[in-house]
């Protein structure tokens, strides 16, 4: 099974994102819209959608890093071991804390206010569900390891790091996932999961960005 999970699994993920994504633009770009809920519920949108984002964009960011990097170009410009799990402990756990904050208040909001909730679709339940664990198995991942309850000796850097570059080498190494803590097998197959749903959920939204938006006439509205 290691060899679908870490061999295969990957490149179904992959081409699912990618046909898929094409596949939703070409056949239902009506339906492309994150289908915005702000009239529905605007107060309650304005701290989490923040905390959320911006958490997004601090985790992306920090996994580009650590997993594109190779622990051989850190270490030749001087940033010794020790050093560089400070430097991503603190940058990742806030980046945790304001992602999983801000995903459980967004989460909240919809499955709390009524008006809400009948407005979410199946889909958005499931990505919701999907999601949150691969926050949660991330962020949960990375408290283990910073206390040092996985071990001293575990180094992502090491083995999954190693491991995903050899998948887009198109060459996976399935050994290197073999040591991996279960934690983070999870999070990486939930990663997975989540990309191969990401073409059939509100999730493609953040592919396209409006540009005419800039250059339009701002929108007035009216509460009466």
């Amino acid at each position: 099974m290691s060899g679908f999970f870490w061999g295969a699994l990957p490149y179904i993920a992959f081409t699912t994102l990618i046909v898929g994504t094409a596949y939703r633009y070409w056949t239902g770009e009506r339906g492309w819209s994150t289908k915005s809920s702000e009239f529905l519920a605007k107060d309650s949108l304005k701290v989490p959608i923040w905390l959320f984002h911006l958490g997004l964009v601090m985790a992306f960011g920090g996994h580009v890093i650590g997993i594109l990097i190779p622990k051989a170009i850190t270490d030749g410009v001087g940033i010794s071991e020790h050093l560089y799990h400070i430097i991503a402990l603190g940058g990742g756990i806030p980046a945790g804390i304001l992602f999983l904050g801000g995903f459980f208040l967004l989460m909240r909001r919809r499955f709390d206010n009524p008006r809400m909730k009948v407005n979410t679709s199946t889909s958005d339940g499931w990505i919701y569900l999907v999601l949150g664990l691969t926050i949660i198995t991330g962020f949960g991942g990375t408290l283990l390891n910073a206390v040092g309850l996985l071990g001293d000796e575990f180094n992502y850097r090491e083995c999954i790091s190693p491991w995903f570059r050899s998948v887009l080498a198109m060459s996976p190494d399935v050994s290197l996932m073999s040591d991996a803590p279960i934690i983070f097998k999870c999070h990486v197959l939930l990663a997975m999961l989540t990309m191969i749903m990401f073409p059939f959920t509100r999730l493609v939204h953040c592919l396209s960005l409006p540009f005419e938006m800039f250059l339009r006439s701002p929108i007035v509205y009216r509460r009466k």
